[in-house]
């Protein structure tokens, strides 16, 4: 079974940190670049971060900028999201999403695969 499995969500205070992780079964994430999107409650689903094939290339949201960072271990098979200096405002699911296609800043390409999220909840 093809699928992307997210881990690392929970409660934090704001000015934490948490890590997130992506990991592929049944198929290898070396072919694909790898975007986080994060959905609110009550807000559409936003693009965050995306990191190429190779890990050569990278994008990054404005909105977590300077806070957040993307990596990925291609021998572990598996994409990360350093969240550093969390917010109020970075709650939300967070989901892993694979494709072919290139990073673009906007998020604009389709893709081939999601995980079912993670939580992350920012609160004093």
């Amino acid at each position: 079974q093809l699928q992307l499995v997210e881990s690392g969500g929970g409660l934090v205070q704001p000015g934490g940190s948490l890590r997130l992780s992506c990991t592929a079964s049944g198929f290898t994430l070396d072919y694909y670049a790898i975007n986080w999107f994060r959905q609110a409650p009550g807000k559409e689903r936003e693009g965050v971060s995306c990191i190429s094939s190779s890990g050569d290339n990278t994008n990054i949201a404005d909105s977590v900028k300077g806070r957040f960072t993307i990596s990925r271990d291609n021998a572990k098979n598996t994409v990360y999201l350093q969240m550093n200096s969390l917010k109020f405002e970075d709650t939300g699911v967070y989901y892993c999403a694979a494709t072919i296609a290139p990073c673009s800043r906007d998020f604009r390409y389709g893709m081939n695969y999601w995980g079912k999220g993670t939580l992350v909840t920012v609160s004093s």
